[in-house]
């Protein structure tokens, strides 16, 4: 895991990414797959943290739960993005890469909290 991010709070850590994501794609080409492309990887990308911020306030476990896969689907989405990016060469692949190994350590980290907190049930 990234040093820097190793104290860094999952919502704070998922709103980075989803910053990471929206520079991302403002660097795509303005092209129909890039539109496209670009489009659901913004709306994944960015979802992550915003279903963990709604996870915050839920009124009950099932409902954190609940919100926390969310998360967990809009990961794994925005990681089949990028490697759509990267398939077809429409950016660096370094930076891509890069925001797909942060994406992984994401959906770690997700599973990790949704099984524990079904455990604690």
């Amino acid at each position: 895991m990234n040093d820097k991010y190793k104290t860094i709070d999952i919502t704070d850590r998922t709103f980075d990414f989803g910053v990471r994501i929206v520079k991302l794609v403002n660097q795509m080409p303005r092209t129909p797959a890039g539109f496209s492309i670009g489009g659901q990887t913004i709306r994944s990308g960015t979802s992550i943290g915003a279903n963990i911020q709604e996870a915050q306030s839920a009124h009950s476990r099932k409902e954190f739960i609940y919100k926390m896969n969310i998360a967990l689907k809009e990961a794994r989405e925005t990681e089949y993005w990028l490697k759509i990016i990267i398939q077809v060469d429409m950016l660096n692949t370094s930076v891509v890469k890069a925001l797909i190994i942060e994406n992984e350590e994401i959906i770690k980290i997700l599973s990790t909290i949704i099984k524990k907190t079904k455990s604690n049930s």
